[in-house]
């Protein structure tokens, strides 16, 4: 899957379609859920008072460098998360973030000094 499955490409914006993995030991995208058509995003913090809320939104700020937004699915997990600013530009953003964690991806070797 890509990002272009789970997402909507609107005028100045890409909503993506993501289910959350609250109070989890790492924050990222990890990968897709098929069966949802979702993007699944780890976040460490708990889903109180909005806090994993927040992490997503600024998860998706820090990958795409452009302003984050959750505008539908505020108390549940599955969520759409709007991105503001040229949609072609988050969507391949979102797509190297992704393909980097996704599970079986290669991931970086790491030399012993």
């Amino acid at each position: 899957m890509r990002i272009a499955d789970v997402s909507r490409k609107k005028d100045g914006r890409l909503e993506v379609d993501v289910l959350v993995s609250p109070r989890s030991n790492r924050s990222g995208p990890e990968g897709f859920d098929q069966w949802r058509k979702r993007l699944v995003l780890r976040v460490r913090a708990p889903p109180l008072d909005g806090r994993a809320n927040k992490e997503v939104e600024e998860t998706f700020a820090e990958i795409t460098g452009m302003r984050a937004e959750v505008t539908a699915g505020h108390t549940s997990r599955q969520k759409t998360v709007t991105v503001y600013g040229d949609p072609a530009k988050a969507e391949e953003a979102l797509d190297a973030s992704a393909a980097s964690r996704r599970p079986g991806a290669p991931q970086p070797h790491i030399r012993d000094a």
